[in-house]
């Protein structure tokens, strides 16, 4: 009989990345955001426990859409109140808080539960490429299979 693995808070070790989004489309800076806010790059990956890293977006306002989506794509918020519904189309939501477009776009691709919370509160956007987190040596992160220095143990 097999066991499944489960990771333990002991396993767990996190790192601060950085996504630089400029010129990039929304949704792969997301994609990349999301999958390291969950951990999923992690051999230790277990779905209902969160395994991910800290995350730093900048040059949010230098993000694209592909398409017609800056004038066919719009954000809804509701008030709570009847007639309450708001929306703002991507491209006046892109000029005045390109910071929140992100972050809606990356909250989207998290579990929406106590969970999600949880790894939404390791992220942090910017919309240029100052931040604050020098302290804690961040990594750029490049999406894809890092080289590996020949000569090393594994040679």
């Amino acid at each position: 009989m097999h066991t499944t693995y489960m990771a333990k808070p002991r396993d767990i070790e996190r790192k601060w990345y950085i996504i630089d989004a400029a010129g990039r489309p929304l949704g792969r800076v997301a994609v990349e955001a999301a999958r390291l806010l969950r951990g999923k790059h992690k051999a230790i990956y277990t779905p209902p426990i969160d395994t991910g890293d800290h995350v730093i977006v900048l040059n949010a306002s230098k993000v694209t859409l592909t398409g017609n989506k800056l004038r066919q794509k719009y954000h809804y918020r509701h008030s709570g109140y009847p007639g309450g519904l708001k929306k703002t189309d991507y491209a006046t939501l892109l000029a005045e808080k390109p910071e929140r477009a992100v972050y809606i776009a990356i909250k989207g691709m998290l579990p929406h539960n106590r969970l999600g919370r949880a790894m939404l509160k390791k992220l942090r956007v910017y919309r240029d490429k100052q931040h604050p987190h020098e302290a804690q040596q961040p990594l750029m992160w490049a999406e894809g299979p890092q080289p590996v220095e020949k000569g090393g143990p594994a040679s």
